[in-house]
């Protein structure tokens, strides 16, 4: 089926389930940060990052004192109950910048994913990413794909820290104006009905992507436009308002 849309300036996409395989992130990258945790708590809380998502923890845990092997104890239950925590995404994100730059990492796209969002580019649509996973952990990703560095196809990345809650349409409503685009000029992929219903609720179009095998895929996207592929979506450009 194939869904077209006019007057798109900007396309914001979501990742885990949309662009990229859940099971590569489930399966790959969060064991590969959950065996470093410890080192990192251990060897690096005095940087500015680390311990800022440390205190983000112990406030989150209500124990302001909680050592090391509590917040590392803390941050596995939530790597097991994939809780969208944005200290946890943080400490993820720097350990998986630095695997995708030693190489030990390489990034998962569907197959249809890179080259629509190639035409798309080329076409004039500017693109964004909005993602649980943190800014540092998106740039690493579009950094270290397969095809090379795709950074250069991304204007702006968005998490749960710079814009918010990715069920809430505030957050909607500061990408929107991050971007400097009107909400009704967004168009948003994403594969979870309540991010669609966000973001619409925000005045942001929208597109359910649903890949066979993707955990969502079952629950379908509501009264969402939906697309089994990036090359399902078409977007005629106009140069009106």
């Amino acid at each position: 089926m194939t869904v077209r849309f006019g007057a798109v300036d900007a396309v914001v996409l979501d990742i885990e389930g949309t662009t990229s395989a859940t099971g590569f992130v489930v399966d790959v990258l969060y064991p590969y940060a959950a065996r470093r945790f410890g080192e990192l708590l251990a060897t690096r809380v005095g940087e500015p990052a680390v311990a800022r998502a440390v205190a983000q923890v112990r406030a989150e845990l209500g124990e302001p004192d909680a050592d090391a092997a509590r917040v590392e104890k803390a941050l596995l239950a939530w790597v097991a109950e994939d809780r969208k925590a944005t200290p946890l995404k943080t400490l993820q994100g720097i350990l998986w910048a630095e695997g995708f730059a030693r190489g030990d990492l390489v990034s998962h796209f569907y197959p249809d994913v890179i080259p629509v969002l190639r035409r798309w580019r080329a076409e004039g649509v500017r693109l964004a990413v909005y993602s649980s996973g943190s800014v540092a952990a998106q740039r690493a990703w579009f950094t270290h794909s397969a095809e090379g560095q795709l950074m250069d196809l991304i204007d702006e990345l968005y998490d749960t820290e710079n814009a918010g809650p990715k069920q809430e349409a505030g957050s909607y409503r500061v990408v929107a104006d991050s971007l400097g685009v009107p909400a009704g000029r967004l168009l948003f992929l994403s594969d979870r009905p309540g991010e669609l219903d966000a973001a619409r609720d925000a005045g942001l179009r929208t597109v359910g992507v649903r890949r066979a095998g993707e955990p969502y895929f079952a629950a379908g996207v509501g009264d969402h436009p939906e697309a089994a592929s990036f090359d399902e979506i078409t977007l005629v450009r106009s140069s009106g308002p």
